[in-house]
């Protein structure tokens, strides 16, 4: 990487200060890394910006997502869901909205849940929903980005980014492009857990974008005989590995057939999850 005398030697300039120079306002020694933050809609108005993150698919990161929404607006937060798992969504489905997305010259407008959740999804803008998103990378990414400067959110206390798992095109541009005021890693009690967590947090930290905390989904099943824990997925070592990076663990999720089904229903504002309780805190207290 250059220093600061060649890149002043690369713009032309001979001078030991700024002072005087015809290249000041332009100089990449002066001015530092290029932001790639995009600016909203100019009829949004967010207050905060969590994104919901994986290092890996199939531990319920939508289902936490949904439940961290919930629990928000029940405490009379205006919440918004920006559905960035382009190929896989299921945010919509989840909270029974059908339809497409309206628009205007000024944006496109998210649906509303009956609480008033406002969400966006690419299915919305699909002629039928069960068409497959046939994309590359940078396509998904944009249309990524399009959610976030053309959609009219409004005025919301929190907007939820649903992020697709792993570290590829999508995540890498939802931490480039837009202003998380931190993120949640979703996780499950397997041996890949440590690989999984690591993974989203070192991506996490390289983009300097601050870690709230963990939460573990399918913890465990309770008998409804005996009201005995079974760790379907073995025991949790959730705490160890918060406990080496320093980070708090937000919830123990268990599996609960009946939440399951109201999803699957579309009547996911049903749904009353008081294990995401301290993921609640958390993040309300970034309001204040």
């Amino acid at each position: 990487m250059a220093d600061e005398k060649d890149i002043r030697e690369q713009e032309g300039c001979s001078e030991e200060s700024c002072a005087g120079c015809e290249h000041a306002d332009s100089c990449p020694s002066k001015n530092g890394p290029e932001s790639f933050l995009e600016e909203q809609n100019r009829f949004s108005n967010i207050k905060k910006v969590i994104g919901v993150v994986s290092g890996k698919g199939g531990v319920g990161k939508s289902f936490v997502t949904g439940s961290l929404a919930v629990e928000l607006a029940k405490k009379g937060y205006k919440v918004g869901i920006l559905d960035a798992d382009i190929t896989g969504p299921s945010i919509q489905k989840m909270f029974g909205i059908k339809g497409h997305a309206e628009g205007s010259e000024d944006g496109i407008f998210p649906r509303e849940t009956a609480s008033g959740i406002r969400i966006i999804s690419v299915n919305m803008l699909l002629e039928d929903e069960e068409t497959p998103v046939i994309w590359r990378g940078p396509v998904l990414a944009g249309v990524v980005k399009q959610f976030w400067t053309d959609v009219i959110w409004g005025e919301l206390d929190y907007l939820l980014v649903d992020l697709p798992p792993g570290t590829g095109d999508v995540p890498l541009t939802v931490f480039q492009s837009i202003p998380l005021d931190g993120i949640v890693i979703v996780t499950s009690p397997q041996s890949l857990v440590t690989m999984i967590v690591k993974k989203a947090y070192n991506m996490a930290t390289a983009m300097n974008i601050p870690v709230l905390g963990i939460v573990e989904n399918y913890s465990y099943i309770e008998c409804p005989d005996c009201g005995k824990k079974i760790h379907v997925f073995g025991e949790s070592h959730i705490e160890d590995i918060a406990s080496a990076l320093g980070l708090p663990v937000l919830g123990k999720m268990p599996i609960i057939p009946e939440q399951a089904a109201l999803s699957d229903a579309g009547r996911f504002e049903e749904v009353d999850n008081q294990a995401i309780g301290e993921a609640v805190r958390v993040i309300s207290e970034l309001a204040e």
